[in-house]
């Protein structure tokens, strides 16, 4: 399952095991003894409910959901109800999950927003914690990382920053209730910090600006304010080696060819910088992604690409490092690590 902090809903895939094919890893609802159909009549399958971005409806006696994200991709199946067993001694009550038979490439959401159906507002998690493992190499070769419910105990080295809210936006059109805001204030390259205002990291009255961390987007993602002045620096010291006209994946377009270990020493150290000095550094070594075909590119998109008005801080940029959510205190901490041996 992909770890998701951008969204609420967890998923898996349903599909009955059959003894003649090779085992999968789907899960095979038959084989679980507290495993439940949402009925039609339950209160989530009412039509205007807010939790899903389309209706909910009644097809077979099944409640059916469909879940668009932002990056356009489409959820859709039957809401059931299971437990989860966290430990040999500590197993959940009936959570609401969706089941979905299709052939999407993801096994499936572990959704950790804010939201009321969310992993752990449903299983009552007070805090959780994740080390992102660096991907190398095309395809990728991902090592695995380490996933926490409850204390960390490396919690002692993280540094935190208080979650924002802004309950006079809530119902804005531009803004998620349910996400990790965090209070970006800067961004360094090469130790100079970029002319951006801090209010470009911060929502404005229709909630653009909205600066989160969302572990289920791949890259980072900037307003055009904050972009541009990015993309403005890049240029300034490695223009000449752009891939001209070249925007990978329809968001990524500072792209390079050539010696990536070259091109990462003329940009530099990247630093995202929050308040109570708090910072992500992205080592000149691991500016780029490798994106196959000799291609490698900044890690950073413009948001108007990704069809988003939010600043969002992507998996990306949280490889090899811990990242901690108290969700009593309403703060997230981030520490050191290399993840492939963060135990």
């Amino acid at each position: 399952m992909v770890l998701d902090t951008g969204s609420q809903l967890s998923w898996i895939q349903c599909q009955k095991k059959s003894p003649r094919k090779p085992p999968t890893t789907t899960f095979d609802p038959s084989l679980s003894t507290t495993f439940s159909n949402l009925p039609c009549n339950s209160p989530l399958c009412m039509p205007r409910n807010p939790d899903f971005t389309l209706p909910t409806s009644c097809e077979n006696n099944l409640c059916h959901y469909s879940y668009f994200y932002a990056d356009g991709t489409l959820a859709d199946g039957n809401l059931v109800t299971d437990k989860f067993t966290l430990s040999p001694s500590q197993t959940t009550h009936p959570l609401v999950l969706g089941c979905t038979n299709s052939s999407g490439e993801a096994q499936g959401i572990l959704g950790m927003n804010l939201g009321r159906l969310s992993f752990p507002s449903q299983a009552r998690i007070k805090k959780f914690s994740y080390c992102v493992p660096l991907r190398q190499g095309t395809p990728r070769i991902t090592p695995i990382g380490t996933f926490y419910l409850g204390k960390n105990p490396n919690s002692h080295t993280f540094k935190y920053v208080k979650l924002l809210s802004f309950p006079q936006i809530q119902s804005m059109p531009n803004f998620d209730p349910l996400a990790y805001t965090l209070p970006m204030t800067g961004i360094m390259i090469a130790g100079k910090k970029l002319s951006i205002p801090v209010s470009v990291f911060r929502p404005d009255a229709g909630g653009s600006g909205q600066t989160m961390i969302d572990s289920g987007t791949q890259y980072t993602f900037l307003v055009d304010e904050a972009y541009s002045k990015v993309r403005e620096k890049v240029v300034s010291v490695a223009g000449r080696r752009l891939k001209p006209g070249y925007v990978h994946g329809g968001s990524l377009d500072m792209c390079f060819d050539g010696n990536s270990i070259e091109i990462g020493r003329l940009i530099g150290d990247m630093i995202f910088q929050f308040e109570n000095g708090v910072d992500i550094l992205i080592n000149k070594e691991r500016v780029l992604d490798d994106v196959g075909g000799g291609v490698h590119c900044i890690g950073i998109g413009r948001s108007s690409l990704l069809g988003t008005s939010s600043n969002i801080v992507g998996n990306f940029h949280q490889q090899n490092r811990w990242v901690e959510f108290d969700l009593v205190r309403r703060k997230v901490g981030f520490g050191a690590a290399k993840c492939g041996t963060s135990l």
